[in-house]
């Protein structure tokens, strides 16, 4: 009786994963086994598929295209991956302080991780436009650049002599004191406006118009459309992995700080000995979402470049090498050669992953 129980309960838990057997098995096992078989041979998706060997993988490595994709999709990782888990570590330490009204200030710091792609691209396209947002800011920067160093100059004068008189009355004090700065800098604001009164400090004509997507020129080897790029994925994944970071603050024993602080131990030292090390496994986890996600870019890329007019060789990556031989413009499928392309991104995801784990962060911390 008991056994016919335990066959009821195993047929039952059978029939509930069912659904995500079939999904595992038809979309993903299956589909990968059929780009196994693509990937020695050559198929256009309407003739027989003829086998070739390894001619596809040989292919890729004397494809330029290929090898820039894969240029630009380590070199999109490794930023990416660096600035969200940097800063979204920052936004986590800060948003965990014990100060009034910090709900709200976390629910306004993740809105951006709830905007769609599509959303998020175009909004990238008219920030980065000839004369969009961006040009436009940096055109004010550039006309105002004498005021600014006028004001940081008096700012930095007038700080300096309330610090000098302090210290001359035996206060202990330092230049980055906000009381201080309360009244230096509306001092320099007054003084910075005299000054373009009198015409000693004048605004200059400026006019920005980078080209930031229909170019390919590049910076430390990345072309400008993919550092937009960069810059929109980075500002729309950091919230996600604030609220990781967020959890694992929060399973800190604040008994651990309230005796190192007892010890003399400075926030540095308690940052770098007591909160980094604790978080280990989630920076683990942080860690290996980003590259996973990184290196499987392409949504972006075709936004960016479709609408945007960015030129190819200045955004592709390895998952719009990809879909470019599947769903060719004005040419045949070349199924086989994307098969192969597909095959080594995966490969060389789990590559980067198992990488990180062994000479990197991994679930234990520091290897």
């Amino acid at each position: 009786m008991r056994l016919k129980a335990r066959t009821l309960e195993g047929l039952y838990a059978l029939f509930l994963l069912l659904p995500l057997l079939f999904t595992l098995g038809v979309f993903f096992l299956y589909a990968f086994l059929r780009a196994v078989y693509f990937s020695f041979t050559d198929y256009d998706l309407f003739s027989p598929p003829r086998f070739v060997g390894l001619a596809n993988y040989l292919r890729l490595f004397q494809d330029p295209l290929f090898l820039k994709a894969l240029w630009h999709t380590l070199a999109y990782s490794l930023v990416v991956t660096s600035l969200q888990t940097f800063l979204a570590l920052l936004l986590a330490l800060a948003l965990n302080q014990p100060l009034k009204g910090i709900t709200a200030f976390r629910t306004v710091y993740y809105l951006p991780s709830v905007i769609s792609t599509a959303a998020a691209s175009l909004l990238l396209l008219w920030l980065f436009q000839r004369t969009g947002l961006v040009n436009q800011a940096l055109s004010l920067l550039l006309a105002h650049l004498p005021h600014l160093l006028a004001l940081a100059l008096l700012f930095a004068l007038l700080q300096g002599a309330q610090v000098l008189w302090e210290k001359r009355k035996g206060t202990p004090t330092s230049f980055l004191d906000p009381a201080l700065a309360l009244l230096s800098l509306p001092l320099a604001l007054l003084g910075t406006y005299a000054l373009d009164l009198l015409g000693l400090v004048q605004a200059r004509e400026a006019r920005v118009e980078v080209p930031w997507l229909p170019t390919s020129a590049t910076f430390l080897g990345i072309p400008y459309p993919l550092w937009a790029i960069i810059l929109m994925n980075t500002y729309t994944t950091i919230p996600t992995f604030m609220v990781l970071f967020l959890a694992g603050l929060k399973g800190i024993p604040k008994t651990l700080y309230e005796a190192a602080a007892l010890d003399g131990a400075s926030p540095w030292v308690m940052f770098s000995r007591i909160t980094v090390p604790l978080l280990r496994p989630v920076l683990f986890l942080v860690i290996t979402l980003g590259l996973i996600g990184t290196l499987q870019l392409f949504d972006q890329v075709l936004f960016v470049g479709g609408s945007g007019g960015a030129p190819l060789e200045a955004t592709i990556t390895l998952a719009y090498y990809v879909y470019g031989n599947v769903f060719p413009s004005g040419a045949a499928p070349r199924v086989g050669l994307a098969s192969a392309a597909a095959l080594f991104l995966a490969g060389l995801t789990l590559l980067v992953v198992l990488l990180q784990r062994r000479f990197g962060v991994s679930e234990r911390g520091w290897t």
